[in-house]
């Protein structure tokens, strides 16, 4: 099947949306969408993905489960893998009507069969973990990371008083408790109160309390936060026999001294289900901790073996979510912002007002044609609702409430911040700066983007140091990321050079402390309060053993980082220098250029040189006059031409050719390079040939392969050409047949596809 390019780019951007907002939910856990918004996004690329199967790839958002493990915590792959639930979008009585018909559909169930035992508990808010207990002994916690591998935070689980460290009575040589750690309405409010008193962070929600707490590299800074956990399900378990059924697990783990919530039930049928979320929503609010609501599993765990799982989620189990929470307020300003490409948008700063648990402020407006269509104006009595923890939306405006004096929205037509032309292209929603890299913002967030893990990976290079440097113009553009120190001492030179360290650091006390290296020197220079800052980075510097303090020294002016944070911050910069080429390429921000299509680029192209100097003016006539004729063929039945840089589309072109034609890019790149940035390119295409042996040839995996994970099986796949689909179609060239496969080993019969066992496929592979 011909893919339309337009869906191609829909399916491409989609996947980037995903993962950015994967990205800021388990990583950050700054979310920025509702949980609605964001499972509409997840069913959007499902159902395209099913639609044009040649589109699946395997780092698709829909292969995963939240996001990647952070920098600085050590990763550890979970034995059996931490699953989503699916969420019904029908916060109603029809979401447990779906569920439940599912389930009686899946086990072939008529209306005259018994209803279905459930098991209906309480979907907790807040951070999930893996408690891996050997002998009865707590040996390891992990966060759920991207479903196969998470984050060990055994130190900081261990300062969790409701976590035991050792289980109750006989407990199975091996067992893996699921569950939630959260912070409780109260303890979430006592800990923002003191947090004020000592001028602290102030978090935004318990959620996003414990999620941090969690994920400290500090243990002592957990201990200092009241967490609290339940328990909901088990991962791995070894030599014991489990239950029948789930709610005889909760006991049995409850038993072992383990908190489980006491607000469960067992239900039969759907109208149990719809009995226990009415009751659950109507008391939500008076619950000590924050709930988004209730989950449904089938109650014997024989039937959830037979009902089994799908690529991220049991076909068990069902998350039932709750309407939003809604609130009345007034917009009192319309503010715009400015992204990294330029994009303006629209953010309504809002009356305060408690919804979903929170006090908000500020709401998202899209952009300038979602304003438009609700007609929101500055004074507008407004209904706002909070899905999830994120910035809430407006749903309506009241215009029966609407002052007499407001005006009609109007996007401006410079720039907020740099005051640049602003500019909206044909056929777009967003209108955007001009002004690129001359506009602080943009400048601010092409940084951030060219230094997060994704790109270069400047470990410390974060948002708030980036604010810094470029406020203080520091960082002017991105080579300066790379002269650091010579743009410090720069600084430090122009605004600081005759100020004293007193006027600096307010006491020559504060400058030893932080600076125990130079202890010694500064006590031979005598009495520092005179010396000047230039004098004495000019003193530093002049001694070789003490350039590395007067590096820190330069850094620390412009922005309080202690001693080691700052040497920290310079060896990740020196460390980035030598990126894959995809992720250079993706580092430098060129509009439409996501993390696949740079991989893409670079393994259509065989270099960033080539991608770089490549005529994409060319190309971009070529493509569009190849895809007229082929409209023109597809009408008339005929075989189709191959088109150049098969799904690379015209927008992705075009906004390559803007890139690339722009000298100052290229003189920025130069730049780069001349200061040791030098992406690592794959190797000449002669070299990989041989290994590219699988090309066009498509896969599905089912069941589990005792030599390899399911991941690396699919990075071996690729790295030898081929492709690895979900589904088994016609298009399946073979399906790989694993330890308890599923319905695919006999889905792939049915077809007359070949099927390879482990060794065969491992022979296929040359492992053998």
């Amino acid at each position: 099947m011909v893919v339309p390019p337009e869906v191609r780019k829909r399916v491409e951007k989609l996947r980037a949306d995903i993962e950015e907002h994967n990205h800021r939910y388990y990583v950050l856990d700054e979310p920025s969408i509702s949980d609605a918004e964001y499972d509409q996004l997840f069913r959007d690329l499902q159902s395209l993905e099913q639609q044009y199967p040649e589109l699946v790839t395997s780092d698709s958002p829909t292969r995963q489960v939240g996001g990647q493990p952070s920098v600085g915590l050590e990763q550890v792959r979970h034995a059996v893998r931490m699953l989503s639930i699916h969420t019904e979008t029908d916060t109603g009585a029809a979401g447990a009507l779906s569920f439940d018909a599912r389930i009686r559909k899946e086990l072939k169930l008529d209306n005259a069969a018994p209803p279905i035992e459930y098991v209906a508990e309480l979907k907790f808010d807040g951070l999930a973990v893996s408690l891996r207990y050997e002998h009865g002994i707590l040996v390891r916690a992990a966060t759920r990371g991207n479903g196969e591998i998470g984050e060990n935070v055994t130190s900081n689980v261990r300062t969790i008083t409701t976590i035991p460290q050792k289980l109750h009575g006989e407990s199975p040589p091996v067992i893996e408790v699921r569950g939630e750690i959260y912070m409780s309405r109260r303890d979430f409010e006592e800990i923002n109160e003191r947090h004020r008193a000592t001028g602290e962070k102030i978090f935004v929600n318990p959620r996003n309390a414990a999620a941090g707490s969690v994920r400290q590299l500090d243990p002592t800074i957990t201990a200092k936060r009241p967490l609290s956990f339940f328990a909901y399900g088990i991962g791995d378990v070894q030599g014991w026999t489990l239950p029948p059924t789930q709610s005889k697990l909760l006991e049995t783990v409850a038993a072992f001294g383990l908190p489980v919530s006491d607000r469960r039930a067992v239900v039969q049928g759907v109208d149990g289900l719809i009995a226990f979320h009415k009751e659950v929503g109507e008391e939500r609010r008076k619950l000590p901790f924050d709930i988004d609501g209730v989950v449904y599993k089938v109650n014997s765990l024989e039937l959830q073996k037979k009902l089994g799982f799908k690529a991220r989620e049991p076909r068990w189990a069902v998350a039932h979510k709750f309407p939003a929470e809604e609130a009345v307020t007034v917009v009192n300003a319309i503010d715009v912002q400015v992204g990294r490409t330029g994009a303006l948008t629209p953010v309504a700063r809002l009356r305060p007002v408690f919804v979903g648990g929170v006090t908000v402020m500020n709401a998202t407006l899209h952009n300038e044609n979602e304003v438009r269509r609700k007609d929101i104006r500055v004074g507008d009595t407004v209904k706002v609702h909070r899905a999830g923890d994120v910035i809430p939306a407006v749903v309506e405006v009241l215009k029966e409430c609407r002052p007499s004096t407001t005006v009609e929205w109007m996007m401006p037509s410079n720039c907020p911040v740099c005051g640049s032309r602003v500019a909206k292209e044909l056929g777009e929603a967003v209108a955007r700066c001009t002004g690129g890299l001359f506009c602080t913002e943009q400048r601010k967030q092409t940084i951030i983007h060219f230094s997060s893990r994704r790109a270069m990976d400047i470990v410390g290079l974060g948002e708030e140091l980036v604010n810094d440097f470029v406020d203080e113009e520091i960082f002017r553009s991105l080579p300066d990321i790379y002269r650091v120190e010579e743009r410090a001492f720069e600084w430090l030179r122009k605004t600081k050079g005759s100020q004293t360290f007193k006027e600096c650091f307010g006491s020559k006390q504060s400058l030893r402390d932080a600076y125990k290296k130079e202890r010694e020197y500064l006590e031979q220079l005598g009495q520092t309060e005179g010396i000047s800052v230039e004098e004495y980075a000019q003193l530093v510097t002049a001694r070789h053993e003490h350039l590395e303090s007067a590096q820190m020294l330069a850094l620390a002016v412009t922005k309080p980082l202690g001693e080691k944070s700052a040497h920290n911050l310079i060896a990740a910069i020196d460390g980035s220098k030598s990126p894959e080429a995809e992720r250079f390429l993706f580092a430098l921000g060129i509009r439409h250029v996501g993390e696949e299509i740079a991989k893409q680029l670079i393994r259509n192209l065989g270099s960033f040189s080539n991608v770089m100097f490549h005529d994409w003016e060319a190309s971009l006539t070529e493509k569009v006059a190849i895809k007229k004729e082929n409209d023109i063929r597809k009408r008339k039945g005929q075989p189709l031409e191959d088109e150049p840089l098969r799904g690379i589309g015209p927008e992705i072109m075009a906004s390559l050719r803007d890139f690339w034609g722009n000298e100052d890019n290229k003189s920025m790149i130069r730049e780069l390079f001349e200061l040791g940035v030098k992406p690592v390119e794959p190797a000449s295409k002669n070299a990989t040939a041989p290994k590219a042996r699988l090309t066009n040839i498509t896969f599905v995996l089912t069941g589990n392969l005792a030599s390899m994970t399911r991941g690396e099986a699919i990075a071996r796949i690729e790295s030898l050409g081929g492709k690895v689909a979900d589904l088994v179609s016609k298009k399946t060239s073979y399906v790989v047949v694993g330890a308890k496969s599923g319905s695919k080993r006999d889905e792939a019969v049915a077809l007359n596809i070949t099927t390879l066992d482990e060794k065969e496929f491992k022979d296929l592979l040359g492992d053998s």
